[in-house]
């Protein structure tokens, strides 16, 4: 395909991307400002609004300066006044990675990858810097390049990753293909099956990490109730808050994720919840956070024996897209040391990278310090992949086993069949030499 038509078409998708990332914040926020406010509303700070909760959607810090007026009716200490947000609500930047993975993978199907990430990120960049100059607000102002920066690095990424394994998978006569050449036959294998290994135990983390919070929904369901009735809040008030939970919520799944894998998250500085142990102190009012447990149980820390069985998952997986031919040919290991180091390295950046996007700050004081510490989730669960992942991949196969006992079986029948016929060699040798066996000529009848 025509790389400027690739260029165009990538370029839809990231106009496509941004605009349904900011309507998905627009829609409801002007909601609230026509049902909320009302005719007291300023029309002129509902863009401003929209425009800066979808800049922390894709990381990029809030100041927040509050007005005097309304610290001191609040009663808030004067040093909390100017704070940084910067927890971000990541349901916003799924979406945007989502679209920018198939944006990537349409363009490496069209045969110009590289055009086309390269195109849909400068869009996005384009877009963002006129979001971030007509939605600037005083209250909560966003940096400049970090308005610009975070939703082109969020659509980028993706991108890249997508075009890049489907150009792995299919082909694109340039780079991938050059890289690919270079490769045995047999790393390339690995390579793949490595990365499968790393969507399989990656996808298993997160998918208990829902679970977990799915349960604390179910078991502490009062207390968000009861917290969002303490907030003394109409119905917009409770509308606004199930929609922020919303956005908030692959965050919170996260959160849980890293508790599963041990060392869990913090809720302030000097505070964690884990599996070891919980100290919370004192927790804001926030109604959904009423689901995290006053308590915990050592027994949880069996937790991380699915994670574990999560790697060993991944490393069958991986081991059965390597086996080629005959199950009783002898495996090499040269492959099943690539596929473990690219499942362990792969699992370890992918979660590491997750546990960035979930922590922040969000609020002043001891609140700056909320979430998942990045490279300890990320070593200890690289750790337990890698060694569920190892047990299995370089465990006997059963195949080899009962290959070998059939083979001693067929060898111990071949010599007992052979044992009968020893002693009539034996015999035979010790014929004399030039004479004639009797059983050779026929014996004439006696008159």
């Amino acid at each position: 395909m025509n790389r400027l038509l690739v260029s165009l078409l990538a370029a839809v998708d990231a106009l496509v991307t941004v605009a349904v990332g900011v309507g998905v914040v627009l829609a409801p926020v002007t909601l609230v400002w026509v049902f909320g406010i009302g005719g007291d509303a300023d029309w002129a700070a509902l863009w401003p609004a929209a425009a800066t909760i979808w800049q922390l959607g894709h990381f990029a810090p809030v100041a927040v300066a509050l007005p005097a007026e309304l610290v001191a009716l609040a009663g808030l200490p004067a040093k909390g006044a100017d704070f940084t947000v910067s927890l971000a609500p990541t349901a916003l930047a799924v979406i945007t990675a989502f679209s920018a993975w198939r944006s990537g993978a349409r363009a490496a199907r069209a045969g110009a990858w590289l055009t086309g990430v390269l195109a849909g990120t400068v869009a996005v960049a384009v877009l963002s810097t006129i979001i971030a100059l007509t939605g600037r607000a005083d209250v909560a102002a966003v940096d400049l390049l970090a308005a610009v920066a975070g939703p082109a690095l969020v659509f980028a990424v993706p991108a890249v990753l997508g075009a890049i394994v489907r150009a792995w998978s299919d082909g694109d006569d340039g780079l991938v293909d050059a890289l690919s050449e270079r490769l045995p036959d047999d790393v390339q294998n690995a390579v793949d099956a490595g990365v499968r290994g790393v969507a399989i135990a990656v996808a298993v983390i997160v998918g208990l990490g829902a679970v977990i919070l799915a349960v604390l929904f179910f078991i502490r369901g009062g207390e968000v109730i009861a917290l969002t009735q303490a907030a003394q809040t109409d119905l917009v008030g409770v509308v606004v808050l199930a929609l922020g939970s919303i956005l908030y919520l692959p965050t919170l799944v996260l959160w849980f994720a890293g508790f599963a894998v041990g060392p869990g998250f913090a809720i302030g500085t000097g505070t964690a919840v884990s599996p070891a142990g919980t100290s919370l102190g004192v927790v804001p009012g926030i109604p959904v956070l009423g689901v995290l447990p006053d308590s915990t149980s050592p027994w949880l820390l069996l937790l991380a024996l699915v994670v574990v069985g999560a790697g060993a998952l991944a490393g069958a997986v991986a081991r059965g897209s390597l086996l080629v031919g005959s199950p009783t040919d002898a495996e090499p290991l040269r492959p099943r040391l690539v596929a473990l180091t690219v499942l362990v390295l792969g699992a370890g950046l992918v979660v590491a990278v997750l546990s960035w996007a979930a922590q922040g700050a969000i609020g002043p004081g001891r609140l700056a310090q909320v979430g998942p510490e990045p490279w300890s989730i990320a070593l200890l669960a690289a750790v337990e992949i890698g060694v569920g992942a190892a047990v299995v991949l370089f465990s006997p196969r059963g195949e080899d086993s009962l290959d070998r006992e059939g083979r001693h079986a067929d060898a111990d029948e071949a010599d007992s069949d052979r044992e009968p016929a020893a002693p009539a060699a034996a015999a035979s040798r010790r014929e004399p030499a030039g004479q004639a066996s009797p059983d050779e000529f026929p014996t004439a009848p006696l008159d």
